[in-house]
């Protein structure tokens, strides 16, 4: 086991590296867009077309993250999460983070490290949330929205995030089929020090609640597998 561990170590970290000498092959400038009515029209086209009253009507939503090692049931209703990884599992309020609970098996955690706990998990959530439902977030609180001319000419959406979240001024490129559903988007993002890093958004499902649901994600060589997505009430 310890030597397979070593192996998947290995090729996780040569998989990195091919990442990031791609992406400093390919990196862009964050691209200019003009704000107004039309991006606002297009982002409205892009939840037309993935039912976004479906997707705000359902209550839970579950999945889970790299490979199963990160899972979550959130409660949209009640702006609660439940956050699991490694022997903990945090029942995280999105409203008040400090009325959150901490547990370690079946041992609460209080105290200082319970705070670093809530604020990791909440970082778990903020990053593995958006590859689930960043296409209905293009309206939030702190958004910018921008049309951007794409190099084949069709229009895509660029969408700010100016505030919120656990790393504010990242910006996403969406690039949309002809009936607005999304397609892909590139990242200019804090976390990943080359722009225009491009992941696919074209492996869906349509949940119990009627929500579209992506199951996956390509970038570059990696899969991104969203678990056994559900989304239902």
């Amino acid at each position: 086991m310890k030597k397979l561990l070593k192996y998947l170590g290995v090729f996780l970290g040569l998989v990195l590296v091919f990442l990031v000498v791609f992406a400093w092959i390919k990196n862009e400038p964050l691209p200019k867009g003009r704000q107004g009515q039309e991006a606002d029209e297009l982002a409205r086209k892009m939840l037309a077309a993935l039912n976004y009253k479906a997707y705000e009507d359902t209550r839970y939503l579950e999945w889970s993250f790299q490979g199963g090692a990160n899972k979550y049931v959130w409660d949209k209703k009640l702006g609660s999460v439940k956050v699991s990884w490694k022997d903990y599992a945090v029942h995280l309020n999105l409203i008040n983070t400090s009325q959150s609970t901490v547990l370690r098996k079946d041992t609460q955690i209080m105290g200082s490290k319970k705070a670093k706990l809530i604020e990791k998990a909440l970082n778990y959530f903020n990053n593995d949330s958006f590859w689930l439902v960043a296409p209905y977030k293009v309206f939030d609180k702190g958004t910018k929205r921008s049309l951007v001319v794409l190099e084949d000419g069709t229009n895509g959406l660029l969408v700010t995030y100016e505030s919120g979240g656990s790393t504010p001024g990242d910006s996403y490129l969406w690039r949309l089929n002809p009936n607005g559903f999304p397609n892909s988007y590139k990242m200019w993002v804090q976390i990943i020090p080359i722009g225009g890093l491009e992941a696919s958004w074209d492996d869906w499902m349509v949940s119990e609640s009627g929500a579209f649901l992506p199951k996956s994600h390509s970038l570059g060589p990696m899969s991104l597998g969203m678990g056994d997505v559900r989304g239902y009430n």
